[in-house]
């Protein structure tokens, strides 16, 4: 029978890997899994590995969050949200940094082999994506840990990050990993998926834009203010829904495809309430809205296209 103290020891590392957001690094994976069987083209290997490699990625980055946050400062007494890791003495930080080590070596060995099941023997397509899958890990841990520098996260470059790796690269490299070929298809609902998640993070760094601005973490949050904040907001869900649309026009699908359109409703009500309230409570529900609603947007539309000669 585990002791209480084991226990409470399990409990601290599941607290930093962060399991609400586990679902929301699927996303795009799900959605170009989607897109590529919408063209004939999919593999279940492919698709659990890549799912394995994305999940490891994000608890990376979780931990790293946690580890670089009480670091910095920037998780003080007066910080809004769950409760972290290394700022509560729950872990210490040579802890948090082992655990770092482990999921990034966990993270690479997914990766390589996600490479060698999609790619076999073609080892130009495996080096190519051994460099993606590297400045995946750089973005991951450097978010919130500076090697040298300030942390990108903390000079408002986090949305531009997320942008990238949760839409463009995760949806146009899950799409690769299968076809082994470039196309238009994917890049509208790539595009689509990237800003969805970097309303995501707009959620976070609203809610929090005081502490941040109070301990120097320059969100672009904090350097739009909080009115600027939620304009740019109601922009990346706007654009989001038009590319969309988009894309349904230009590659015609049948009507069930119109059902991811169904999360503008959950999407636009957490936005009217960032205007709304600074109860940070409220807020974390809203941030759990909007990446539900992003990962059901996945769902929806990956499961419903039809084949797109």
């Amino acid at each position: 029978m585990e002791s209480p103290a084991k226990r409470r020891h399990y409990q601290a590392w599941l607290l930093a890997a962060r399991p609400r957001t586990l679902p929301l690094a699927c996303a795009s994976i799900l959605l170009g899994s989607g897109l590529a069987a919408s063209v004939d083209a999919f593999n279940g290997a492919v698709l659990l590995l890549a799912l394995l490699t994305a999940t490891a990625l994000q608890i990376l980055s979780n931990l790293a969050n946690d580890y670089g946050d009480a670091a910095s400062g920037a998780d003080d007494q007066a910080r809004i949200g769950p409760v972290r890791a290394v700022s509560s003495g729950l872990l210490t930080p040579q802890a948090m940094r082992t655990g770092m080590v482990v999921t990034a070596i966990v993270a690479a060995l997914l990766g390589l082999s996600l490479l060698v099941t999609a790619f076999g023997n073609q080892w130009g397509q495996i080096v190519t994506f051994l460099l993606l899958g590297a400045a995946s890990l750089w973005a991951a841990v450097t978010y919130t840990v500076g090697l040298g520098g300030t942390p990108y996260g903390y000079r408002g470059l986090g949305d531009i990050s997320v942008f990238i790796f949760f839409g463009l690269l995760g949806v146009l490299g899950t799409y690769y990993l299968y076809t082994q070929q470039l196309s238009w298809l994917p890049l509208l609902p790539a595009a689509a998926c990237g800003l969805l998640a970097t309303a995501v993070l707009n959620v976070n760094n609203v809610r929090d834009i005081e502490s941040d601005a109070r301990n120097g973490k320059i969100t672009l949050a904090v350097r739009l203010g909080r009115k600027n904040a939620i304009n740019y907001h109601w922009a990346l869900l706007g654009l989001a829904l038009l590319l969309t649309v988009v894309y349904l026009v230009a590659f015609p699908a049948p009507w069930l495809s119109w059902s991811c359109l169904l999360v503008a409703k959950p999407l636009t009500d957490a936005a009217r309430t960032l205007r709304h309230t600074r109860d940070g409570e409220i807020l974390t529900g809203m941030l759990k809205k909007t990446a539900i609603s992003t990962l059901l947007y996945s769902v929806l539309l990956s499961t419903m296209i039809r084949t797109v000669s």
